[in-house]
């Protein structure tokens, strides 16, 4: 396959490509060596290579310019929220109680939430837990080349082997040894897993109707941690990067941390118990604007990890 279409996207608020796809929400974006910039990975399973050209574009490079009857640089401005002006995350309220935050954020104001496809979503977090980020990208490759479908494509000369994430019906049926191996070799994520996959390939699991928009939070996080392997950070995860609800807000150890310590939460160094979770995000939503919480609360993770942790990105 050879990847020689090139269209452009003009965008009219900050677009940051690297802080975005290497910030803890996806994990199969890579860069293409040799091409200092460029990025490439699978959106709805067509091979995309993309790159900024300058502070108001971006190019994408693909075999077609459409998936399915859509164009693409539709696709692409609806999975990087290019609707979404990340200047209206934060208000003028936050901004004057908060400055210092306010201007530490300001270095990642063109960090966009993803909107990914739910289930790669599902699997990829019920992989991720407990592990750092550079482990999550290692099981996750390693899951796709084991049961995902190979793809060779062709970019500017370099010839790439890739692997497409497998669909629900193959993990469904996956052999359980080599599933754990995805799985930092936890034979009960793999289970949960399996289990997982066979729901969404028999329609138990719908994310079409998760995904409506119907469902108010608090159901929707219940109906996913109904599948054993699911808890209310996963379903938060779920929600926030497969389903587009920027109003779920995932808590882990990153999150606790600037919740103290950039916000005085008291309780965030509490044990985490759902009901000290729950609570949590609701002292979080009288601070950040609560349809959005979410979203913002994605780019003061990555600006803690980055800024005050010093630590790298995904």
């Amino acid at each position: 396959m050879i990847i020689n279409k090139l269209s452009t996207i003009t965008h009219y608020y900050p677009l940051f490509i690297k802080d975005t796809l290497f910030s803890g929400q996806s994990f199969r974006w890579d860069k293409i060596s040799g091409f200092d910039g460029f990025y490439i990975s699978f959106i709805r399973n067509m091979p995309v290579v993309i790159s900024s050209i300058n502070d108001g574009s971006i190019s994408i490079y693909s075999s077609d310019d459409e998936i399915g009857e859509t164009p693409l640089t539709d696709v692409l401005r609806t999975y990087l929220t290019l609707d979404i002006d990340n200047r209206n995350l934060f208000g003028e309220g936050f901004i004057k109680q908060y400055p210092e935050v306010a201007q530490l954020l300001k270095e990642y104001s063109g960090l966009k939430l993803l909107r990914q496809e739910p289930f790669e979503t599902t699997i990829t977090f019920m992989c991720a837990q407990g592990i750092g980020m550079t482990l999550i990208r290692r099981q996750i490759a390693l899951l796709c080349e084991k049961f995902g479908s190979p793809c060779t494509i062709e970019f500017r000369g370099q010839k790439h082997r890739l692997y497409r994430f497998p669909d629900a019906e193959c993990l469904a049926e996956a052999p359980l040894p080599l599933l754990q191996a995805c799985t930092n070799n936890n034979y009960r994520r793999a289970v949960n897993i399996r289990r997982v996959a066979g729901a969404a390939a028999s329609g138990l699991l719908d994310f079409g109707e998760l995904g409506s928009g119907e469902l108010p939070l608090d159901r929707l996080r219940e109906q996913l941690c109904d599948f054993d392997g699911i808890g209310p950070k996963i379903a938060d995860c779920i929600a926030l990067f497969g389903l587009g609800r920027f109003d779920a807000f995932p808590i882990d150890t990153h999150v606790r941390q600037y919740l103290a310590g950039w916000f005085g939460i008291r309780r965030a160094s509490d044990a985490l118990t759902e009901k000290n979770y729950l609570r949590l995000q609701e002292e979080i939503r009288t601070i950040l604007k609560p349809e959005l919480a979410g979203y913002a609360g994605h780019l003061l993770f990555h600006c803690w990890r980055r800024k005050v942790r010093h630590l790298r990105t995904a």
